[in-house]
């Protein structure tokens, strides 16, 4: 079997993009922009047991995806589904330059990365 080995600056780099991926899902990156498809709130404020209030629907899909689980396949956390309401929900992190103009030359450097966390349902893909 071949095995190779990941340079020590490549995975402490994974680990960083990951703790900045946190803090973006925990509400904790001023700079941080989120975004829900409309199809995803139309969609789950159609299913039982949703909020009638638009704004509860978000926060509490927001909550879910605070406590979430990162498959191994996700090192640096830009990726996870949860069920929400029946529904199988996706959170993709994209990280653009600062300006939002292009991608981030350098994810692991917060002074020159926007993180856009966009919640959708895998239909909106």
């Amino acid at each position: 079997m071949l095995t190779t080995a990941t340079p020590a600056d490549a995975s402490t780099r994974l680990e960083q993009i990951a703790r900045l991926n946190d803090r973006a899902r925990l509400g904790l990156d001023r700079t941080a922009r989120t975004v829900i498809t409309r199809n995803c709130l139309e969609r789950l404020a159609e299913a039982d047991g949703a909020p009638k209030e638009p704004i509860l629907l978000q926060a509490q899909l927001m909550a879910a995806f605070r406590h979430c689980a990162f498959s191994a396949d996700s090192p640096e956390r830009d990726f996870a589904v949860i069920e929400f309401l029946g529904h199988k929900v996706w959170l993709k992190v994209d990280y653009y330059d600062a300006a939002m103009e292009c991608g981030s030359q350098d994810p692991a450097d917060a002074s020159q990365t926007t993180r856009v966390i966009t919640i959708l349902l895998p239909e909106d893909y």
